[in-house]
């Protein structure tokens, strides 16, 4: 008899370099993906699904590692082999998911996820990554169903994750009360939460409370590296509170951080 420990692993892909799901600008989003292996401790007799079961969570750790450092084709393969031992596998399907995202094949990414919910329909870590796939393809109150079914989990570790993807797919919909209350529970949980920081930005600029958004801004740009899009909404913030002076600032820094990037000119964002 041996006893196989579980494994645990947690993956956070690029929140929107990191940051929020509404965009005011044409640079494309990108949305928070979390992992969590959390396949159970099993005791291996004679069973062979057993011993399946196993060498897919072995599989599954050796495709998240890669999938973490960048090895796609390595991870790729380990995430098909986990799927041939074990069907059932729903942190493989995501993993592949995962995988295919990052190869920008977003269709095959989107059914992929679905699978994966399919085979753990209440698992908080699966639906969370799923919602945001929608939200990030164009389907941002269809996602709004599935983030609520991701905060029904009572043992998903990080439930700040789904509401500042929640309150940031709100505010993509034209849900803005949701999407206040969502992120405000994000940043109760999570108060250095990047999503939830760069969508209140965004919430608090197109109400017009421009003090409020510089405050959200700063906070947003002080815990994760800034992006083009946050770069942008600060510029076009000074911009309304008149000090071109640190508006010009930001946009300076898009040049000098992000030379290959069009940018948008103070004010001119496209806001949605």
């Amino acid at each position: 008899m041996m006893q196989l420990r579980k494994v645990i692993g947690m993956l956070v892909l690029l929140a929107l370099v990191a940051g929020g799901c509404s965009r005011l600008t044409f640079v494309k989003p990108k949305f928070k993906r979390d992992f969590h292996q959390t396949g159970p401790e099993y005791t291996v007799r004679d069973d062979p699904r057993d011993v399946q079961r196993i060498a897919a969570i072995d599989q599954v750790a050796l495709a998240e590692q890669g999938l973490r450092t960048g090895q796609l084709d390595d991870a790729e393969t380990h995430a098909h082999a986990a799927i041939k031992a074990d069907p059932a596998s729903a942190d493989a399907y995501t993993l592949l998911a995962m995988i295919q995202e990052q190869r920008g094949r977003e269709p095959q990414a989107g059914a992929l996820y679905a699978k994966a919910v399919s085979l753990a329909p209440t698992r908080g870590v699966l639906l969370n990554n799923y919602g945001a796939w929608l939200c990030g393809s164009g389907q941002a109150a269809a996602s709004l169903g599935v983030f609520d079914r991701a905060l029904q989990d009572s043992g998903y570790p990080t439930p700040a994750s789904a509401l500042a993807n929640a309150g940031s797919c709100a505010l993509k919909a034209g849900q803005d009360e949701r999407a206040s209350r969502d992120l405000a529970r994000a940043l109760e949980l999570d108060p250095s939460n990047s999503v939830a920081l760069e969508a209140m930005a965004e919430s608090e600029f197109k109400a017009g409370h421009y003090l409020e958004a510089r405050a959200f801004s700063e906070r947003r740009l002080a815990v994760a590296p800034a992006s083009v899009k946050m770069l942008q909404l600060a510029s076009q913030i000074e911009q309304k509170l008149g000090d071109t002076v640190a508006a010009a600032r930001y946009v300076q820094r898009i040049a000098t951080e992000f030379p290959q990037q069009r940018t948008v000119p103070p004010g001119g964002a496209n806001q949605r």
